[in-house]
């Protein structure tokens, strides 16, 4: 059974096909650059845009794995459609769907794209699962990256602000065991960190994955935007994420218990997942 994987280079789905891959199935990789993929020997790698449904080939494919936030958010439930139509068409059985914790919250303004394609999925006639992480740990290398390597430092609003940054591989974990495994139709899985910590504890926790110390610094709102946008981030990401700091202040978010559930073991901690990116982290020469 041949496994579509969509967004295939990104940060989830290159792990999905290194799981896959290990598992001996059979990988094709859609990604709109293939010349830059670099994923593993044997791994069907096809050119494609989820915005181009109608261009994708689904021959031998029986099982899916998408990411909603791929879709142009302004035509994602008529894209989405299309998508799924011709993947059940062909002969697709299992879309396993990465949405966000957003879907769950049902916070509006950053959901409704999301839960749409989401409901698109469970009418399509396919066993679905969605997966639906929380914040990545993954983004802390564009927001706090270049003050860590140059400064062995954190900067950030709400200090006392709680998160619980989950790495990016256990979400591939998850999706991958709902792919190659029968009883998880039919799920919505909410993913998170095994870890719930401060932003000054996740400095802390950073350096000890690092074997440095890290210190951090308290910025007011206006100064943190102004950090994420020299970092790069355009203004309204630089705000988006700024107002769920500000909402998990005040509603600090919890650990959800459902990576130990599908995957029997502890998800990986901020820790370890800054030990894994300590080459990205190291400091700058």
């Amino acid at each position: 059974m041949t496994i579509l994987v969509t967004g295939a280079t990104g940060t989830v789905g290159r792990h999905v096909v290194d799981r896959l891959v290990a598992a001996g199935r059979p990988v094709r990789a859609l990604t709109r650059n293939p010349e830059n993929a670099g994923l593993s020997v044997g791994v069907d790698v096809v050119q494609g845009d989820l915005n181009r449904p109608g261009d994708l080939s689904f021959d031998g494919v029986r099982g899916v794995f998408l990411i909603a936030g791929l879709f142009d958010p302004d035509h994602a439930t008529d894209l989405a459609r299309v998508f799924v139509n011709r993947a059940v068409a062909a002969g697709v059985t299992r879309i396993v769907c990465m949405s966000g914790a957003a879907v769950t919250a049902r916070r509006a303004g950053s959901f409704e794209m999301l839960h749409a394609v989401e409901q698109v999925v469970e009418e399509s006639g396919a066993t679905w699962t969605h997966v639906r992480p929380g914040e990545f740990a993954v983004n802390k290398l564009d927001v706090w990256g270049e003050s860590i390597r140059k400064e062995d430092m954190v900067r950030n609003a709400y200090p006392d602000g709680v998160g619980v940054p989950i790495h990016e591989k256990d979400i591939a974990e998850v999706v991958a065991i709902a792919l190659l495994r029968d009883g998880h139709g039919g799920q919505a899985y909410d993913l998170t960190g095994p870890e719930a910590l401060t932003h000054r504890q996740q400095a802390e926790t950073i350096g000890a994955g690092l074997g440095r110390p890290i210190a951090f610094e308290g910025l007011t709102f206006g100064q943190a935007r102004q950090a994420y946008i020299e970092a790069g981030i355009p203004m309204e990401i630089a705000e988006y994420v700024l107002c769920y700091q500000a909402e998990y202040a005040d509603e600090p978010p919890q650990v959800s218990p459902t990576f130990e559930q599908v995957t029997s073991r502890k998800g990986r901690t901020l820790a370890q997942w800054a030990a894994d990116h300590a080459d990205e982290l190291a400091p700058a020469t």
